[in-house]
Protein backbone atom coordinates (compact mmCIF):
# COMPACT_ATOMS: atom_id res chain seq x y z
CA UNK A 1 0.00 0.00 0.00
CA UNK A 2 1.37 3.54 -0.79
CA UNK A 3 1.52 5.58 2.56
CA UNK A 4 0.10 9.12 3.65
CA UNK A 5 4.03 9.98 3.53
CA UNK A 6 4.22 9.34 -0.62
CA UNK A 7 0.92 10.79 -1.48
CA UNK A 8 2.16 13.93 0.23
CA UNK A 9 5.64 14.16 -1.33
CA UNK A 10 3.74 13.55 -4.72
CA UNK A 11 1.29 16.61 -4.14
CA UNK A 12 3.88 18.82 -3.39
CA UNK A 13 5.82 17.56 -6.29
CA UNK A 14 3.22 18.13 -8.53
CA UNK A 15 2.45 21.85 -7.03
CA UNK A 16 5.13 23.78 -9.16
CA UNK A 17 3.57 21.68 -12.28
CA UNK A 18 0.37 22.94 -11.59
CA UNK A 19 1.06 26.77 -11.18
CA UNK A 20 2.81 26.35 -14.63
CA UNK A 21 0.04 24.64 -16.02
CA UNK A 22 -2.43 27.52 -14.16
CA UNK A 23 -0.06 30.47 -15.33
CA UNK A 24 -0.03 29.60 -19.01
CA UNK A 25 -3.91 29.01 -19.12
CA UNK A 26 -4.22 32.34 -17.83
CA UNK A 27 -1.66 33.96 -19.97
CA UNK A 28 -3.96 32.35 -22.95
CA UNK A 29 -6.95 33.15 -21.84
CA UNK A 30 -5.84 37.48 -21.48
CA UNK A 31 -4.52 36.62 -24.95
CA UNK A 32 -7.64 35.31 -26.61
CA UNK A 33 -9.49 38.07 -24.57
CA UNK A 34 -7.37 40.55 -25.88
CA UNK A 35 -7.72 39.59 -29.40
CA UNK A 36 -11.54 39.30 -29.40
CA UNK A 37 -11.95 43.27 -27.78
CA UNK A 38 -10.02 44.59 -30.76
CA UNK A 39 -11.74 42.20 -33.03
CA UNK A 40 -15.35 43.59 -31.51
CA UNK A 41 -14.12 47.45 -31.97
CA UNK A 42 -16.06 48.06 -35.50
CA UNK A 43 -19.29 46.07 -33.92
CA UNK A 44 -18.45 48.49 -31.05
CA UNK A 45 -18.16 51.53 -32.80
CA UNK A 46 -21.65 50.81 -34.60
CA UNK A 47 -23.68 49.43 -32.17
CA UNK A 48 -22.87 50.91 -28.93
CA UNK A 49 -21.51 54.24 -29.92
CA UNK A 50 -23.69 56.32 -26.89
CA UNK A 51 -22.02 53.92 -24.61
CA UNK A 52 -18.62 54.67 -26.06
CA UNK A 53 -19.37 58.85 -25.84
CA UNK A 54 -20.12 58.15 -22.03
CA UNK A 55 -17.21 56.41 -21.27
CA UNK A 56 -15.08 59.59 -22.91
CA UNK A 57 -16.86 61.84 -20.51
CA UNK A 58 -16.55 59.80 -17.46
CA UNK A 59 -12.59 59.19 -18.80
CA UNK A 60 -11.60 62.66 -19.60
CA UNK A 61 -13.74 64.83 -16.97
CA UNK A 62 -15.59 62.71 -14.10
CA UNK A 63 -18.32 63.61 -12.21
CA UNK A 64 -16.78 65.70 -9.88
CA UNK A 65 -13.96 67.95 -9.49
CA UNK A 66 -10.78 66.91 -11.67
CA UNK A 67 -8.35 66.10 -9.64
CA UNK A 68 -10.38 64.93 -6.44
CA UNK A 69 -13.41 62.41 -7.95
CA UNK A 70 -13.50 63.22 -10.95
CA UNK A 71 -11.34 62.87 -14.57
CA UNK A 72 -7.66 62.25 -15.69
CA UNK A 73 -6.92 65.41 -17.18
CA UNK A 74 -6.25 67.43 -14.26
CA UNK A 75 -4.47 64.59 -12.58
CA UNK A 76 -2.03 64.25 -15.65
CA UNK A 77 -1.61 68.08 -15.53
CA UNK A 78 -0.41 67.63 -11.86
CA UNK A 79 1.74 64.78 -12.06
CA UNK A 80 3.08 65.94 -15.54
CA UNK A 81 3.88 69.17 -13.88
CA UNK A 82 5.68 67.97 -11.03
CA UNK A 83 7.83 65.47 -12.76
CA UNK A 84 9.08 67.99 -15.49
CA UNK A 85 10.08 70.35 -12.79
CA UNK A 86 12.58 67.75 -11.13
CA UNK A 87 13.80 66.95 -14.83
CA UNK A 88 14.61 70.75 -14.77
CA UNK A 89 15.75 71.07 -11.84
CA UNK A 90 18.44 67.72 -12.18
CA UNK A 91 18.97 68.72 -16.50
CA UNK A 92 20.34 71.98 -14.81
CA UNK A 93 22.12 70.86 -12.37
CA UNK A 94 24.17 68.28 -14.03
CA UNK A 95 24.60 70.78 -17.47
CA UNK A 96 25.68 73.61 -14.87
CA UNK A 97 28.51 70.83 -14.02
CA UNK A 98 30.30 71.19 -17.13
CA UNK A 99 29.34 74.56 -18.07
CA UNK A 100 26.58 73.59 -20.46
CA UNK A 101 23.36 75.33 -19.04
CA UNK A 102 22.47 76.56 -22.60
CA UNK A 103 21.60 73.16 -23.27
CA UNK A 104 18.64 72.57 -20.94
CA UNK A 105 16.34 73.50 -23.57
CA UNK A 106 17.34 70.68 -25.90
CA UNK A 107 17.14 68.68 -23.45
CA UNK A 108 13.67 69.44 -21.93
CA UNK A 109 12.37 69.25 -25.59
CA UNK A 110 14.16 65.67 -25.94
CA UNK A 111 12.98 64.12 -22.64
CA UNK A 112 9.99 65.60 -22.11
CA UNK A 113 8.20 64.73 -25.81
CA UNK A 114 9.76 61.62 -26.11
CA UNK A 115 9.71 59.76 -22.59
CA UNK A 116 7.93 61.80 -19.61
CA UNK A 117 4.47 62.90 -21.45
CA UNK A 118 3.62 59.48 -22.73
CA UNK A 119 4.88 57.42 -19.80
CA UNK A 120 2.81 59.89 -17.58
CA UNK A 121 0.04 59.93 -19.34
CA UNK A 122 -0.34 56.02 -19.20
CA UNK A 123 0.65 55.60 -15.48
CA UNK A 124 -2.49 57.91 -14.37
CA UNK A 125 -4.40 56.49 -16.66
CA UNK A 126 -3.64 53.02 -15.40
CA UNK A 127 -4.19 54.45 -11.72
CA UNK A 128 -6.89 56.79 -12.35
CA UNK A 129 -8.95 55.19 -14.97
CA UNK A 130 -7.52 51.55 -15.24
CA UNK A 131 -8.90 50.66 -12.04
CA UNK A 132 -12.13 51.89 -12.35
CA UNK A 133 -12.70 49.49 -15.62
CA UNK A 134 -11.53 46.33 -13.26
CA UNK A 135 -13.83 47.06 -10.48
CA UNK A 136 -16.54 47.76 -12.20
CA UNK A 137 -16.49 44.27 -14.54
CA UNK A 138 -15.20 42.62 -11.58
CA UNK A 139 -18.39 43.30 -9.73
CA UNK A 140 -20.27 42.42 -12.65
CA UNK A 141 -18.58 39.28 -12.94
CA UNK A 142 -19.24 38.21 -9.41
CA UNK A 143 -22.49 39.50 -9.43
CA UNK A 144 -23.83 37.35 -12.62
CA UNK A 145 -24.49 40.39 -14.57
CA UNK A 146 -22.20 39.60 -17.48
CA UNK A 147 -23.70 36.27 -17.67
CA UNK A 148 -27.23 37.79 -17.68
CA UNK A 149 -26.00 40.18 -20.55
CA UNK A 150 -24.68 36.50 -22.33
CA UNK A 151 -28.37 35.08 -21.87
CA UNK A 152 -29.77 38.28 -23.50
CA UNK A 153 -27.53 37.65 -26.24
CA UNK A 154 -25.76 40.78 -25.59
CA UNK A 155 -22.18 40.36 -26.83
CA UNK A 156 -20.41 40.95 -23.45
CA UNK A 157 -16.90 41.70 -24.98
CA UNK A 158 -17.60 43.95 -27.79
CA UNK A 159 -20.23 45.80 -24.88
CA UNK A 160 -18.17 46.01 -21.86
CA UNK A 161 -14.45 45.97 -23.29
CA UNK A 162 -14.66 47.18 -26.87
CA UNK A 163 -16.12 50.48 -26.14
CA UNK A 164 -13.94 51.29 -23.09
CA UNK A 165 -10.97 50.49 -25.69
CA UNK A 166 -12.04 53.08 -27.96
CA UNK A 167 -12.91 55.58 -25.16
CA UNK A 168 -9.30 55.35 -23.22
CA UNK A 169 -7.86 56.05 -27.32
CA UNK A 170 -9.59 58.72 -27.84
CA UNK A 171 -9.12 59.91 -24.75
CA UNK A 172 -5.41 59.47 -24.40
CA UNK A 173 -5.11 61.98 -27.48
CA UNK A 174 -6.21 65.33 -24.93
CA UNK A 175 -4.67 64.13 -21.80
CA UNK A 176 -1.09 63.62 -23.65
CA UNK A 177 -1.31 66.94 -25.13
CA UNK A 178 -2.62 68.70 -21.72
CA UNK A 179 0.79 66.54 -19.86
CA UNK A 180 2.99 67.76 -22.57
CA UNK A 181 1.84 71.43 -22.52
CA UNK A 182 2.25 71.06 -18.26
CA UNK A 183 5.94 69.40 -18.70
CA UNK A 184 7.06 72.20 -20.86
CA UNK A 185 5.63 74.98 -19.41
CA UNK A 186 6.96 73.52 -16.01
CA UNK A 187 10.36 72.73 -17.19
CA UNK A 188 11.30 76.27 -18.63
CA UNK A 189 9.65 78.00 -15.61
CA UNK A 190 12.58 76.04 -13.59
CA UNK A 191 15.17 76.79 -16.26
CA UNK A 192 14.35 80.22 -16.52
CA UNK A 193 12.44 81.73 -13.78
CA UNK A 194 13.64 79.72 -10.90
CA UNK A 195 17.22 79.12 -12.52
CA UNK A 196 17.73 82.26 -13.64
CA UNK A 197 19.12 81.05 -17.25
CA UNK A 198 17.96 82.79 -20.33
CA UNK A 199 14.88 82.57 -21.94
CA UNK A 200 15.90 83.34 -25.41
CA UNK A 201 18.67 80.84 -24.82
CA UNK A 202 16.20 77.97 -23.58
CA UNK A 203 13.73 78.58 -26.31
CA UNK A 204 16.02 78.85 -29.12
CA UNK A 205 17.69 75.36 -28.13
CA UNK A 206 14.02 74.15 -27.20
CA UNK A 207 12.65 74.61 -30.70
CA UNK A 208 15.97 73.30 -32.22
CA UNK A 209 15.31 70.27 -30.40
CA UNK A 210 11.64 69.49 -30.86
CA UNK A 211 10.82 68.65 -33.98
CA UNK A 212 7.56 67.62 -35.64
CA UNK A 213 8.35 63.99 -35.44
CA UNK A 214 8.88 63.59 -32.67
CA UNK A 215 5.64 64.76 -31.57
CA UNK A 216 3.65 62.54 -33.84
CA UNK A 217 5.71 59.26 -32.48
CA UNK A 218 5.35 60.57 -28.93
CA UNK A 219 1.77 60.37 -29.45
CA UNK A 220 2.01 57.11 -31.17
CA UNK A 221 3.60 55.51 -27.62
CA UNK A 222 1.04 57.05 -25.99
CA UNK A 223 -1.67 55.73 -27.62
CA UNK A 224 -0.07 52.19 -27.84
CA UNK A 225 -0.12 52.65 -24.03
CA UNK A 226 -3.58 53.17 -23.62
CA UNK A 227 -4.50 50.09 -25.48
CA UNK A 228 -2.20 48.45 -23.22
CA UNK A 229 -3.91 50.18 -20.13
CA UNK A 230 -7.34 49.32 -21.33
CA UNK A 231 -6.83 45.72 -22.72
CA UNK A 232 -5.38 44.54 -19.48
CA UNK A 233 -7.79 46.39 -17.00
CA UNK A 234 -10.58 45.40 -18.95
CA UNK A 235 -9.62 41.37 -18.70
CA UNK A 236 -8.58 41.22 -15.62
CA UNK A 237 -11.65 42.89 -14.34
CA UNK A 238 -13.37 40.32 -16.82
CA UNK A 239 -11.98 36.97 -15.26
CA UNK A 240 -12.39 38.64 -11.70
CA UNK A 241 -13.67 35.92 -9.33
CA UNK A 242 -14.05 35.35 -5.85
CA UNK A 243 -16.30 37.56 -4.41
CA UNK A 244 -15.47 41.55 -3.60
CA UNK A 245 -11.97 40.25 -2.02
CA UNK A 246 -11.13 38.85 -5.89
CA UNK A 247 -12.01 42.02 -7.31
CA UNK A 248 -9.66 44.04 -5.35
CA UNK A 249 -6.61 41.14 -5.92
CA UNK A 250 -7.62 41.44 -9.71
CA UNK A 251 -7.43 45.43 -9.29
CA UNK A 252 -3.85 45.38 -7.83
CA UNK A 253 -2.54 42.77 -10.42
CA UNK A 254 -3.37 44.94 -12.95
CA UNK A 255 -2.51 47.54 -12.13
CA UNK A 256 1.20 45.85 -11.69
CA UNK A 257 0.83 44.19 -15.17
CA UNK A 258 -0.47 47.23 -16.69
CA UNK A 259 2.96 49.95 -15.42
CA UNK A 260 5.03 46.62 -16.16
CA UNK A 261 3.54 46.58 -19.28
CA UNK A 262 3.77 50.34 -20.18
CA UNK A 263 8.02 50.18 -19.02
CA UNK A 264 8.85 47.57 -21.45
CA UNK A 265 6.99 48.90 -24.13
CA UNK A 266 8.61 52.24 -23.82
CA UNK A 267 11.79 50.68 -23.78
CA UNK A 268 10.96 48.95 -27.10
CA UNK A 269 9.25 51.62 -28.58
CA UNK A 270 12.06 54.16 -28.13
CA UNK A 271 14.97 51.71 -29.52
CA UNK A 272 12.39 51.16 -32.52
CA UNK A 273 11.44 54.63 -32.81
CA UNK A 274 14.11 56.40 -32.52
CA UNK A 275 17.19 53.99 -32.44
CA UNK A 276 19.19 53.03 -29.69
CA UNK A 277 22.22 56.04 -30.62
CA UNK A 278 20.88 59.45 -30.20
CA UNK A 279 19.70 61.67 -33.16
CA UNK A 280 18.86 65.46 -32.86
CA UNK A 281 18.24 66.90 -36.68
CA UNK A 282 17.79 70.35 -35.30
CA UNK A 283 21.61 70.22 -34.78
CA UNK A 284 22.77 68.42 -37.39
CA UNK A 285 23.23 65.23 -34.84
CA UNK A 286 22.24 62.06 -36.57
Amino acid sequence: MIGTGTVARARRAGRPLRRTYDGFARFGAHVTFFVQVIAGIPFAVRKYWRHILREIGDVSFGSASLLAGGGTIGIVFAMSGVAAIMVGVETHRGLELIGMTSLSGLLSAIANTRELAPVVASIALAAKVGTGFTARLGAMRISDEIDALDSMAVRSVPFLASTRLVAAIVCVVPIYMVGLLAAYIATRFTVVTMAGDSAGTYDYYFHLGLGASDLWLSLAKALVFAMIVALVHCSYGFHASGGPEGVGRAAGRALRTSILAIGIADVAMTFALWGIEPAVPGLGLS
